[in-house]
């Protein structure tokens, strides 16, 4: 433990032994896998663009360099395969499953790449939901990974706790958007990460205005800003406002995010690589 230690683990972007010990739940790395950090990307609600800013975030940690990979925890409604091209069936080498690969290398795993056809319904129970999360966690070969993000369903039910208490992770960053109905939710996903002592890596309010192309003035859609005041709330220092951009929809629906990586998320990959 470091001397500065407040044991406010949900603020402090250290990986102690001291936070890791206190989770007795841990799901074991799959033997042929090395992942050095696990980034979970959540919300309190669905329709904030969670999946998109997983996609945006992997793309552009990959494109520094890092080995980068995804774990698509949506069950229910996976959409990462999607949004990168990738399509066709995981295969296996008889006892564990090999992740599919994006064009720029990025690793994933998604129940899309198991099931005879995308459209298909997954009517299954949490318990069944949860456990198919822990195996792309001990059933996939991973391989060498720098950073893991963990795509997660919306709200604080099964599948985030057993993520929160089955996996090892370094921190979380939170999506939200403008509305008050949305931040207001938003924060029971912060409070969740500060009762499981997961640090908060930073805050991203998507759909955070539009800008004009024909006059370059900002307009807030959804309504004015609210992620900092979120933010100062709980001791978050990394705040990124996504804009409205048709050019994200596109690229999701043509599998074409990986080259639409910039530079948004400067302040929060600092903390993922410290």
């Amino acid at each position: 433990m470091s001397e500065e230690c407040n044991s406010n683990c949900s603020s402090c972007s250290k990986n102690c032994e001291e936070r890791r010990e206190k989770n007795q739940f841990l799901e074991p790395m799959n033997k042929d896998s090395n992942i050095k950090k696990v980034i979970a990307v959540v919300s309190g609600k669905g329709g904030v663009g969670k999946s998109l800013v997983t996609s945006l975030l992997a793309g552009e940690i990959s494109k520094k360099g890092c080995n980068t990979a995804i774990l698509d925890a949506d069950i229910t409604g996976p959409s990462i395969p999607k949004a990168f091209g990738v399509s066709g069936r995981a295969k296996g080498d008889g006892e564990n499953i090999i992740p599919m690969e994006t064009e720029g290398g990025i690793k994933i795993m998604s129940l899309n790449l198991l099931v005879n056809d995308v459209t298909d319904p997954v009517v299954w129970r949490g318990p069944i939901i949860a456990g198919t999360v822990k195996q792309f966690w001990t059933d996939v070969i991973w391989g060498d990974v720098d950073c893991m993000l963990v795509d997660m369903p919306p709200g604080t039910g099964d599948v985030p706790l057993t993520v929160f208490q089955s996996l090892p992770v370094d921190g979380i960053v939170i999506v939200t958007s403008p509305q008050d109905l949305v931040n207001m939710i938003v924060e029971k996903a912060v409070k969740m990460a500060e009762m499981m002592n997961i640090p908060i890596y930073g805050i991203v309010e998507n759909m955070s205005y539009f800008k004009c192309p024909d006059c370059g003035k900002e307009h807030y859609i959804f309504g004015e800003s609210k992620a900092d005041n979120v933010a100062r709330r709980h001791n978050i220092d990394a705040v990124v406002k996504l804009p409205i951009n048709p050019l994200f929809a596109q690229a999701c629906d043509k599998g074409l995010i990986e080259n639409t990586a910039g530079n948004f998320f400067g302040d929060i990959i600092a903390k993922i690589e410290n």
